[in-house]
């Protein structure tokens, strides 16, 4: 594919932005927008002109409109790129297509998935996601704007990855309900309480406690993501059967629960 480079003279001073030099076209693409979903996670879709996408860049509209048709174009192909894999016929950058996060998932937990480690497969989820949602804040707050903003590019990412990650768990879920080892839930209300867990965490560190040192719940993603897959696991595992990676309360506990009982009943007859 021929590369072309562009001189833009007529750029406005940028706002903050690197100078306007040569860059070539792959670059310059990158570098809109990246700056249009920095702009766009803090004013949402309409809240946006081009205008200020192109001062910000520090670029010329015409810029903007050599490389995106229009300002819908732009923000499809930051959320295609970013949600759904690159798919988009006009990918935001000239790099390689980064794989769909669902596909991400599905490669990390396979083994644990395999070999039934119920607390493998639900952490790993937790904490690939809890990272996720870290290193890219702004994406996190454009998904928020989307759904606020009823954009049609909101079903568009819940059908490439809100209900495929919905099914995928699900379809775990069902897997070991059938094995025994998961109590008659539904499991879609399990994922549910499991990716709200996660999803809650990650947007209060996000709008709220943005100061690590002043969190409630001031623990590491590894050891979140833990917890929340204990939490879960706790309360759908089977009375008669505990998974790879579940875990039993320790029998001293229940005994010593018992004893009490007997005691108290003791005393009553007496």
């Amino acid at each position: 594919m021929t590369r072309h480079v562009e001189n833009d003279t007529t750029a406005a001073p940028p706002q903050p932005a690197p100078p306007a030099g040569r860059m070539c076209a792959d670059d310059r693409r990158r570098q809109i927008a990246e700056v249009a979903m920095r702009l766009f996670s803090e004013r949402g879709f309409r809240g946006t002109t081009t205008k200020e996408i192109a001062q910000a860049a520090g670029v010329s509209e015409a810029i903007i409109f050599r490389h995106f048709a229009t300002k819908e174009e732009l923000y499809t192909a930051i959320i295609d790129y970013k949600g759904c894999g690159g798919e988009a016929a006009s990918p935001v950058a000239g790099r390689p297509e980064q794989p769909p996060f669902i596909d991400e998932l599905r490669g990390l937990v396979a083994d644990a998935m395999e070999a039934a480690d119920d607390l493998a497969v639900f952490r790993t989820v937790a904490q690939h996601m809890l990272e996720h949602h870290e290193e890219d804040t702004e994406f996190l707050r454009l998904l928020m704007y989307i759904a606020l903003e009823k954009h049609s590019l909101g079903q568009v990412f819940w059908d490439k990855n809100v209900r495929v990650l919905y099914e995928f768990l699900g379809g775990y879920v069902r897997r070991r309900q059938r094995e025994g080892a998961f109590r008659d839930v539904d499991p879609y209300a399990a994922v549910r309480v499991f990716l709200g867990s996660v999803i809650h965490h990650s947007l209060v560190n996000l709008l709220w406690d943005r100061d690590p040192a002043r969190r409630i719940f001031r623990v590491t993603n590894e050891e979140a993501a833990r917890q929340f897959a204990d939490v879960l696991l706790r309360g759908i595992a089977a009375k008669d059967a505990v998974g790879a990676g579940a875990t039993k309360r320790p029998a001293r506990n229940r005994e010593g629960g018992a004893d009490v009982k007997n005691n108290r009943d003791k005393n009553k007859k007496r």
